[in-house]
């Protein structure tokens, strides 16, 4: 199934995911460019919500531009097979092999990226059009940090996750409804 057809047989979480499934569905509808970078308003990406085998624990990163614990992932560059970005993102940014618990999309949001600056060039502020992925790996793997994008990686329980991310919005909409989503499921 093409990126298209998987957000629009996506079945929305809340009102915030009806109204950005809307958003990303007349995006890539348009014709415009929303894979790649090069579109400076909002392009699409891919994020990783990782838990161990037993789904007790959260995978997560110590992001250096955020300056925050957060979610792995990263830009579809291109690539509208954004499960695949994921998975490559987690690799990257973790050094684990991680694998679908479903195929199925787990959670879209429009976020706001602020102006920064990365590899010595400034990036303006725009929008990420992210879909997430839930996705599991083995806790006993050895995990490495991606120094041009973290300085962390690290294992946190359900209550930690809403705890040591510095990023209150990112709280709030999107790692809360991550938890309750996976509580609802029964994942």
């Amino acid at each position: 199934m093409n990126l298209l057809e998987s957000l629009k047989s996506y079945q929305p979480f809340h009102e915030q995911e009806e109204k950005d499934q809307k958003v990303m569905i007349d995006c890539l509808a348009s014709g415009k460019d929303f894979l790649t970078r090069d579109n400076l308003l909002a392009h699409f990406t891919a994020s990783a919500w990782v838990v161990n085998q037993d789904h007790q624990k959260v995978l997560m990163c110590y992001h250096n531009i955020y300056k925050s614990w957060s979610w792995l992932g990263g830009h579809a560059d291109g690539d509208s097979d954004l499960l695949h970005v994921a998975l490559k993102e987690v690799e990257e940014e973790s050094g684990l092999k991680a694998r679908p618990v479903s195929e199925d999309i787990f959670s879209i949001e429009i976020l706001t990226v602020d102006g920064h600056i990365k590899r010595g060039a400034y990036v303006p502020s725009h929008l990420h059009l992210n879909v997430t992925y839930l996705l599991e790996a083995d806790e006993a793997d050895a995990l490495h940090e991606k120094p041009d994008e973290n300085s962390g990686v690290k294992w946190f329980d359900h209550q930690e996750v809403l705890r040591v991310p510095n990023e209150e919005w990112m709280i709030e909409h999107v790692y809360k409804k991550l938890e309750e989503r996976l509580m609802r499921e029964g994942l």
